[in-house]
C-alpha cells in the first residue's frame, strides 16, 4: 500500500499492484494497475503544501506500459524528478479492448490521479470524456485538431495538450519503403478495426500510393478478432505477399498480424519499431513513440510548475525512423539491397 495525498487535500490509501500479466484489479477483468515507480504532482494548491509524490495515471489500450509511457518516465527523470520521491506512475491497459477505456480512465481518477497521460487517439478521447478538470497530456495522437481533442495546436483549450504524430501522413512513404525493401511486392493487405478512424484515413493514402507504385492494395475492415483471424488465415491462398499493420492495437490486430506473418512467412511493415521489431516484425517506418514520451515529459513539467494545459501548445514528434529486421529478412529468404540498408536508421541483426 502506498499513501498519497489527493487533490482534495485528504490522504487516500491506494493499492498499486505490480502487473503479473494475469492478475485482475477489482471487477475489471483484463484491466490491471501497474506500478512503474514514478510520481507526479497534484493540484497546484496541494503540491505547494506538501512534498509528497504526484500521481500520474497513464491509460493504454496495449498489454502493458508502452514505449511512450516509458519515455515519459525517463523524460521526467532526466528533468530531475525522482522516482517514488516526486512522482509515481500508475498504468492501466485494456489489451486491445477500446470499450473498456472509459471505465479504466474513471478508475484512474477514482484512484486519485493528479494528471492523466494518454498514449493514443483512443485513450486521449477516453480520458477527455471523463474529466474536464484534471490535466491531460497525450502522445502518439494523429490529427488532434481534426479529431476534436484540441481547438488548435497553438491554443489547445480546456485541460489537454500533448505531442502529436505524423504517422498517417507518412503512409505513402511507408508503402514506398516497403516496396524498396521488396521490389517484387504486388499484393499488400491492410487490415484494421472498423472503429479506427485514423486507419480509415490511412487506407485512402495507402491506396493512392499503391496505384502510383503499381501495387494492388487489399483493404479489409473487421469488427472482431475472429474476423481478423479469418482474414489472416487466407493470406497465402489470396496470394498476398505483404501486410501493412495499423498503428493502433484495437482488437490486437497488430499482434494477430505478427503471428500470421511468422506462421505463413509473410513480410510485414509496421508504423513503429517499438516492441514489434524485437518481436519479429520485418520492418517499420514512422514516429519513435519513446521520443514522444520524453518530449511529453517537458509538457508535464510545465503543468507541474503551474502552467495550464490550455496555454501549452501541442507539439509534433518529428523523429521518424526506418528500421529493418535483417534476421527476419533472412528467415523470409529476402535479400535487401545495400542502398536500402544504408537508408535504415536501425538494422536488427
Amino acid at each position: 500500500m502506498i499513501e498519497i495525498a489527493t487533490s482534495k487535500g485528504c490522504a487516500q490509501r491506494l493499492l498499486l499492484s505490480k502487473w503479473s500479466g494475469r492478475r485482475p484489479l477489482r471487477h475489471m477483468g483484463i484491466l490491471v494497475l501497474f506500478l512503474i515507480g514514478m510520481g507526479l504532482s497534484t493540484s497546484d494548491q496541494c503540491y505547494a503544501k506538501s512534498a509528497r509524490p504526484i500521481l500520474i495515471g497513464a491509460l493504454s489500450e496495449s498489454w502493458g506500459p508502452t514505449s511512450g509511457i516509458v519515455g515519459l518516465r525517463d523524460g521526467l527523470v532526466k528533468l530531475g524528478y525522482r522516482e517514488n520521491k516526486d512522482f509515481i506512475l500508475g498504468v492501466r491497459f485494456t489489451q486491445g479492448d477500446n470499450t473498456a477505456l472509459p471505465g479504466a480512465a474513471r478508475e484512474l481518477i477514482e484512484a486519485g490521479a493528479d494528471l492523466l497521460f494518454a498514449d493514443s487517439n483512443s485513450t486521449a478521447k477516453a480520458v477527455q470524456q471523463v474529466t474536464t478538470q484534471i490535466p491531460i497530456v497525450f502522445v502518439a495522437v494523429e490529427n488532434p485538431v481534426g479529431s476534436g481533442l484540441v481547438k488548435s495546436y497553438a491554443q489547445p483549450s480546456g485541460n489537454i495538450t500533448g505531442v502529436a504524430t505524423l504517422d498517417t501522413e507518412l503512409g505513402p512513404k511507408r508503402l514506398q519503403m516497403f516496396h524498396d525493401l521488396i521490389p517484387t511486392l504486388k499484393r499488400v493487405l491492410f487490415l484494421y478495426d472498423s472503429t479506427d478512424i485514423d486507419s480509415e484515413q490511412a487506407a485512402k493514402l495507402y491506396q493512392s500510393a499503391a496505384q502510383r507504385l503499381g501495387i494492388e492494395l487489399i483493404t479489409e475492415v473487421v469488427n472482431t478478432r475472429e474476423e481478423a483471424r479469418t482474414v489472416l488465415v487466407q493470406v497465402k491462398e489470396r496470394k498476398i505477399d505483404g501486410i501493412l499493420a495499423p498503428r493502433c492495437c484495437d482488437l490486437n490486430i497488430p499482434g494477430l498480424i505478427l503471428d500470421a506473418s511468422k506462421q505463413q512467412q509473410i513480410p510485414t511493415m509496421y508504423t513503429t519499431k517499438a516492441f514489434w521489431i524485437e518481436a519479429g516484425a520485418f520492418a517499420s517506418f514512422g514516429s519513435d513513440f519513446y521520443t514522444s514520451g520524453v518530449q511529453a515529459a517537458r509538457l508535464v513539467d510545465k503543468i507541474l510548475k503551474g502552467v495550464q494545459p490550455a496555454k501549452i501548445p501541442v507539439e509534433v514528434n518529428s523523429t521518424i525512423e526506418f528500421t529493418i529486421n535483417l534476421k527476419r529478412a533472412k528467415a523470409l529468404g529476402l535479400v535487401i539491397s545495400p542502398i536500402t540498408l544504408a537508408r535504415a536508421d536501425h538494422v536488427m541483426q
